[in-house]
């Protein structure tokens, strides 16, 4: 094979089968490239004369002119304690160093030693971002850039620096307010999340390494993006770096979206995955701390997981959906309604709850003290819970369960199973709390396969509940090899759906 030649070794004057050639390659990538912008591709020989369409790149320019002065960059100090600065990544060490910016958390050094008591003196504790909320001078931030400061300044794009006092913070959004003594200060205006578009180019404005007024661009990546955090995320591939937290996220209309708040990471800087809290959830929290100092949620008291798939299946539910009840607390307000662990919760007041996540939202939302319906998944049928809603209160520690003793009377009931069992005493009843179960003594085969252990508690089989072992052993004779069975187990404090194959 002859090798390529470089392209400047070419002829100045090509000959004519080269032109044709250069013609139509020429051709071909402004079709591509018409195609690719939307354009309506001509075809040969149609009497329509061939137009070019272009598609125009968004300028964010005059939106980063018009909108600068809205966003802020938040410091914070803390006394007798030295932060890390720029995530200890000695690659942007040497950058800051290189052109003379001091490391945000780190002392400058151009300022020269301090005096005084090192360890009483105000340290360096974060750099962020916020934007203003009202001219008054409430600014919206991230909680994390503000939790555990002792003072917090706030600078403005005319380099103007206020002290700041917090309003409220809430660690469960990640949502804080901070207010300064000034007014007529430029407000944002408030997007509508609702017309927030996967696709749709979006900019951000922040301080990532403490680099004031920095503006970034991207696309929306995906909505509703559940982190496993208290809110579902706008997900974006925005550049958002340490230094950005709080910054606003903005559509072309000027409008802000989102609290610019995590990133997805194995480095400590940006890798193409940002996410963003919805500025609706993000107000709603705003309201309630400028109002209260504080947010003010229900709660139920329950502990859940996801559906699965393999376990919507075997329990006859279907599709997988709802939040699984693993644990109920004692006294609580969905044990005095009635929930009980196992139940698959698929609606609150007729709100759906597709997945785990939604149901802390929908009872988080929920005045305290108000009465509400649960529909529940129970052994094969739906029924009404009613609940009265709580107000939150901290996570409590789930105390362990009672150690497993064995039980009277132990019966062989491994079948297709292979799993022998034995009855639970009274006393081993009233400690976890249960009508009914039996202790599991031995297990092997598909169920071990499956995760049951010795010590476990079976609850039910099939979507029946199992009263004692000689019940369960009942139940086990009729198990068929040919098809999946639902156990519900309670391990501890927590119950779960384990799905037994016993054909495999």
């Amino acid at each position: 094979m002859t090798p390529s030649k470089p392209v400047a070794a070419a002829s100045a004057s090509p000959s004519a089968p080269s032109r044709r050639l250069s013609r139509r390659v020429f051709a071909g990538a402004a079709l591509a490239l018409a195609v690719a912008a939307g354009g309506a591709a001509v075809g040969v020989g149609s009497s329509a004369p061939a137009r070019a369409q272009t598609v125009q790149l968004p300028d964010f320019a005059d939106l980063a002119e018009r909108l600068s002065p809205t966003v802020v960059n938040i410091r914070t100090t803390e006394r007798g304690r030295v932060a890390g600065g720029a995530e200890g990544d000695p690659n942007i060490e040497e950058f800051f160093r290189r052109f003379g910016i001091p490391l945000p958390g780190r002392p400058d050094p151009r300022r020269g030693p301090r005096g005084g008591d090192e360890d009483s003196a105000p340290q360096q504790r974060g750099v962020g971002s916020g934007f203003v909320l009202s001219s008054d001078g409430f600014i919206m931030t991230n909680a994390h850039v503000v939790e555990g400061a002792d003072e917090v300044i706030v600078t403005f794009t005319d380099k103007r620096e206020l002290k700041a006092k917090i309003v409220g913070s809430d660690r469960r959004t990640d949502v804080a307010v901070v207010k300064v003594e000034a007014t007529g200060l430029p407000a944002v205006h408030i997007g509508d999340i609702n017309k927030v578009r996967v696709g749709e180019w979006v900019m951000a404005i922040g301080s990532p390494f403490g680099l004031d007024n920095t503006v970034t661009a991207g696309i929306v990546s995906a909505k509703q993006r559940d982190t496993g955090d208290y809110l579902p995320f706008i997900q974006t591939d925005v550049a958002i770096n340490p230094g950005n937290s709080g910054g606003p996220l903005l559509n072309l209309r000027g409008e802000v979206i989102g609290i610019n708040s995590q990133i997805y990471s194995r480095s400590g800087g940006f890798m193409g995955i940002s996410f963003a809290i919805p500025i609706d959830e993000a107000m709603r929290v705003a309201e309630q701390l400028r109002a209260n100092g504080r947010v003010i949620r229900g709660r139920i008291g329950v502990q859940i997981a996801p559906v699965t798939r393999e376990v919507a299946e075997s329990i006859g539910l279907g599709a997988p959906r709802g939040a699984m009840v693993q644990s109920v607390e004692k006294d609580g307000p969905a044990d005095r309604g009635g929930v009980e662990a196992g139940d698959i919760i698929l609606r609150v007041d007729g709100r759906t709850v597709e997945k785990s996540g939604d149901l802390p939202r929908i009872i988080g939302g929920t005045k305290p003290g108000s009465k509400t319906t649960l529909q529940v998944f129970r052994r094969g049928n739906t029924r009404d819970v009613p609940v009265t809603v709580a107000e939150f209160e901290p996570d409590r520690t789930a105390r362990r369960g009672p150690a497993s003793e064995p039980g009277s009377a132990p019966q062989a009931a491994k079948s297709a199973l292979g799993v022998s069992v034995s009855d639970l005493s009274e006393s081993q009843k009233r400690d976890l709390r249960v009508r009914g179960g039996v202790r599991v003594d031995a297990v092997e085969g598909a169920a071990a396969r499956a995760g049951l252990r010795e010590g476990d508690i079976i609850l039910s089989v099939d979507n029946t509940e199992v009263t004692d072992a000689k019940h369960f052993a009942a139940i086990a004779s009729k198990v068929e090899r040919s098809r999946a069975v639902s156990v519900l187990v309670r391990r501890g404090e927590w119950v779960n759906y384990l799905v037994i194959r016993p054909g495999r």
